[in-house]
């Protein structure tokens, strides 16, 4: 049998890579050694990544910066064996907005309070510290990701906690109040539907080495680019719900008021970190399908990408230039996720999703 020479053989490969993304919709950017968690984008193009407390890492956020990851602010703050004061420790939310890059640190590696830092990357310092002690934060707390709304001065975050109890905290950055609320509501609350992907269910074991099936509450949450609609929901559900973000931040309402101000806004699978443009097209990856979709203005959900390196796609980001960033981290094959059996191995991926329309770089 006759063999191809080596430089056919070479065209075949390259020709077969470029043909398996053909009509994807996405890029890959870059292959990284560990898994990522969340990702932002400075107004000056920076890259900074959270780096996801599954897989144990060394700095829990980086930038990457001309093809490598460096700690970000700092070696010291990011350094989660560090001993500064303000260490770092389980960061996963992370976003960019006017010079500053919040950082949610759950606190779950160490056992230690909660918080919201920011950091000024204009003046390369710390800005503000939030605590969110309990009850804000209560013990079964995962805080995971936020928006944050420029324009009325406060963040959003979404904490799923046990299921039961997941709930909305509302954090005013002029007075460094924090409210939980939204508890327990259907908005937030997990569904009975279990995340299979290819035919694997994703488990975790309990304290009894029982394996079980997680369901778990309010994870994806983004605001329109005019600071007007919350928009968020389950993970483990089919429902997407906005809010005004007057009535979040209005003190003054009960939560039976609260509550009926919510709207559920449109179906959705499985998901996890979801961000919107300026056409207010929501853009999240689908789970079960190892792939991107997108909810339209119109309401409606449609799959703009499958494929098997879109591997668990957890949170997106635009750029400066209306590009639009994702990251995947293969979180169902994390020993978390996988019964306690490792099973993801590297390259994850820093990613590049053709949008439909230029969104705000930093959300």
């Amino acid at each position: 049998m006759e063999t191809l020479p080596k430089f056919t053989v070479l065209s075949f490969l390259i020709f077969f890579a470029i043909a398996a993304n053909a009509g994807s919709n996405f890029d890959i950017v870059a292959n990284l050694d560990n898994g990522p968690g969340n990702v932002t984008v400075t107004d000056n193009g920076r890259i900074i990544m959270s780096m996801h407390q599954f897989y144990q890492p060394k700095y829990t956020v980086v930038e990457y910066r001309d093809k490598v990851l460096v700690p970000f602010p700092n070696k010291e703050l990011a350094d989660v064996d560090s001993k500064a004061a303000l260490k770092l420790d389980s960061v996963l939310g992370i976003r960019f907005a006017n010079g500053i890059v919040w950082m949610l640190d759950n606190g779950m590696r160490s056992g230690v309070t909660p918080k919201l830092v920011g950091w000024d990357t204009k003046t390369n310092k710390l800005h503000q510290v939030i605590l969110l002690p309990s009850p804000i934060a209560p013990k079964d707390e995962f805080v995971n990701d936020f928006a944050v709304d420029t324009r009325h001065n406060h963040i959003f975050i979404s904490d799923p906690a046990g299921g039961a109890n997941a709930a909305l905290i509302v954090v005013n950055l002029a007075t460094g109040k924090v409210r939980r609320v939204l508890e327990g509501h259907t908005s937030v609350v997990p569904e009975n539907v279990d995340l299979v992907i290819y035919k694997i269910p994703v488990q975790v074991k309990d304290k009894s080495g029982k394996l079980i099936r997680p369901h778990i509450g309010v994870n994806p949450i983004t605001e329109d680019l005019n600071n007007e609609w919350v928009y968020f929901g389950p993970m483990h559900g089919l429902s997407l719900y906005r809010i005004k973000a007057d009535d979040l931040i209005d003190e003054k309402l009960d939560a039976k008021v609260l509550a009926s101000r919510v709207e559920r806004y449109s179906d959705k699978p499985i998901s996890d970190g979801i961000t919107i443009d300026k056409d207010n097209n929501i853009y999240l990856g689908e789970l079960a399908a190892n792939g991107i979709g997108v909810i339209s203005a119109d309401r409606k959900y449609k799959r703009l990408a499958e494929n098997s390196n879109l591997s668990w796609v957890d949170s997106f980001c635009f750029g400066t230039a209306g590009q639009l960033y994702a990251v995947v981290n293969r979180l169902h094959q994390s020993a978390t996720l996988n019964g306690g059996v490792l099973k993801a191995k590297p390259p994850f991926y820093l990613i590049q999703v053709k949008a439909l329309a230029a969104g705000l770089a930093g959300r």
